[in-house]
């Protein structure tokens, strides 16, 4: 049914392309914006603080833990992290519910831990990329505290308030909301607020430029630290209607289309360049890509001065329980590949904070496939143009954690859900089977650092299971093994840092209505590589048109084969010029 699809588009999902499908595909031009920026060349990491490591045994990652692992980063050779809200908070939401954006949360460690953090980073020459969470902040905000005391309060004009006199406000959406509804009633002014996902988040009112104000000197504060970039979290949702009127029923079933790129947020965005990314030099990029590639380009084309780079989610929502379409999947990132393919950025990822593990849902997590289906899927994120995602763990193959009870999951979302569906009397076991796919739970679990107590997270009790399958799945064991998914994936960062076909390369696809196969060639300045990724568990034959005779490998998943007939879950890339 379409509320499990719409519920499991979490925060960093709500920007799915739902106008895409229908948009014409262009064709492939030899054109190729070959301008060359240091944030088109990253190979970025994310990293989820919650579940990364913790430093003082209290079940929880902190700054500490990820300061103590920067060798690890910098052995992978990634040049960036992503960091997932550190701010003050309740955590309502783990820390996407902010209640200081000048303050570190108690749990994650201090100031003095954050600098200390940067500083280690950058020595490594790794950039550092932070989450931008101002579509919405915590209700114990002091903001949101002084909006809610009075009517006539200077805080007031923050957020959207609609006062109870004029009635109940027409029906939002809300995506976390126990009852999916987005109006709160605040008995102490007599009025309701709008939160778009839980009741403690609270939504910023953009129309306010006194708040926006306010936004733009926390962010010269961050990028005074000398941070490197802004990851804007549910921002297509900022502008908004501020008349609030009636949608049509049933809208939520494509509340994209609704809720995201009001025109106003072009408005925003040039502001937000103009005060803080063209001062800074900082990178920013756009959480999702609005519901068409023309909502997508007018985010991110050079000459309108708002973003540097889409993050589109089409790709990456192709997964399902039952399966999904390989021709499906290559339809869909070659018409984005060939959208912005003259003008624009666009980043490749199958995996974040927001999704459940990328060998569960595009691979094959099976002991006999999971190791080769990681190493396909990582060499097509890091051989595609696009700025490449790569979110912690992936690099060990870790799975889904294979939860069956509601109590294994500490997602409010996925609690609340349970609870509507308890409600409505919903069919309480699929919603438990389909949780175990898709419930991004499962890509939060502590990350597996060795086979000790806790997979050597924490010394203490995790605030998440650890997945049982750490003995067998941990970067100890995977640094000595020289045929690991990690130190594959470590050859192939290498291989993509040092062949700048791989980025700024033309895409071209190859046998484009092949089943099981996804090959494609990337051009550029007089060289040509070829990539082949067997998608499927069977022997698979691809036909590229093309003399490998003299082609030399790069990298591949299965020792000294070579040829059009791939075995299962098989990736190459060969140097064919």
């Amino acid at each position: 049914m379409r509320y499990f699809y719409i519920f499991f588009l979490t925060i960093l999902s709500i920007s799915l392309v739902t106008g895409c499908q229908n948009t014409k595909e262009k064709q492939l031009s030899s054109v190729v914006n070959s301008d060359e920026k240091w944030w088109k060349e990253a190979i970025v990491y994310q990293i989820y603080p919650r579940s990364f490591k913790d430093s003082d045994g209290d079940g929880i990652g902190d700054l500490k833990g990820i300061i103590s692992k920067l060798d690890y980063l910098q052995s992978l050779s990634i040049t960036a992290v992503w960091i997932n809200p550190f701010y003050s908070s309740p955590n309502d939401d783990n820390g996407y519910d902010i209640s200081d954006y000048r303050a570190i949360m108690k749990e994650y460690g201090s100031m003095e831990d954050f600098d200390t953090l940067l500083k280690g980073l950058h020595d490594r020459k790794i950039k550092l990329v932070m989450d931008l969470v101002v579509n919405h902040s915590s209700d114990e905000h002091e903001w949101f505290k002084q909006s809610r005391s009075s009517r006539t309060n200077k805080y007031r004009n923050y957020y959207h308030w609609w006062d109870a006199e004029r009635g109940k406000p027409n029906y939002r959406y809300s995506l976390f909301d126990v009852n999916h509804d987005a109006w709160k009633y605040d008995s102490l002014t007599n009025s309701y607020y709008l939160h778009y996902f839980s009741r403690k988040q609270p939504d910023l009112n953009w129309e306010n430029p006194t708040l926006r104000k306010e936004v733009y000197d926390i962010m010269k504060f961050w990028a005074d630290k000398g941070i490197d970039g802004f990851r804007l979290d549910a921002f297509g949702f900022a502008a908004k209607d501020t008349s609030f009127p009636v949608f049509p029923k049933g809208y939520e079933k494509n509340f994209m289309a609704y809720y995201s790129m009001v025109p106003a947020i072009h408005d925003y965005l040039k502001e937000m360049n103009k005060e803080v990314f063209n001062k800074y030099n900082v990178m920013s990029v756009a959480e999702g890509a609005g519901n068409s590639f023309e909502d997508a380009h007018n985010l991110v084309d050079e000459s309108r001065n708002e973003l540097n780079m889409a993050y589109a989610f089409e790709g990456v929502d192709i997964a399902k329980a039952e399966g999904y379409s390989i021709p499906h999947f290559k339809k869909v990132f070659s018409k984005w590949d060939s959208a912005f393919n003259n003008k624009g950025w666009i980043s490749i990822f199958l995996a974040n904070h927001d999704q459940a593990r990328m060998v569960s849902r595009f691979g094959n997590d099976s002991e006999a496939n999971r190791d080769l289906s990681a190493k396909m899927l990582n060499t097509f994120i890091l051989s595609m143009r696009g700025t490449p995602y790569l979110y912690n763990g992936d690099e060990l193959a870790m799975t889904n954690a294979g939860f069956s009870k509601i109590t294994d999951y500490r997602d409010m979302a996925t609690l609340n859900e349970y609870q509507n569906q308890l409600n409505k009397k919903g069919n309480i076991p699929a919603f438990l089977k389909r949780l175990q796919f898709e419930c991004r739970d499962n890509g939060r679990t502590p990350f597996q650092w060795d086979n000790s107590v806790n997979a050597g997270f924490s010394t203490g009790a995790p605030w998440i299971q650890v997945n049982k399958n750490y003995t067998s799945i941990n970067v100890a064991d995977q640094e000595k093994d020289a045929n690991s998914v990690l130190n594959y994936v470590k050859k192939m960062i290498q291989i993509r840092k040092s062949n700048q076909v791989l980025v700024y390369g033309k895409y071209n696809l190859i046998d484009k209505d092949n089943p099981t196969v996804y090959a494609y060639t990337r051009e550029w300045k007089g060289k040509k590589m070829l990539v082949l990724l067997n998608f499927s568990n069977q022997t698979s034959k691809v036909n590229t048109g093309l003399n490998l005779a003299k082609a030399k490998p790069l990298i591949q998943n299965y020792p000294n084969l070579y040829g059009e007939t791939l075995q299962p879950y098989e990736a190459v890339i060969y140097q064919i010029l």
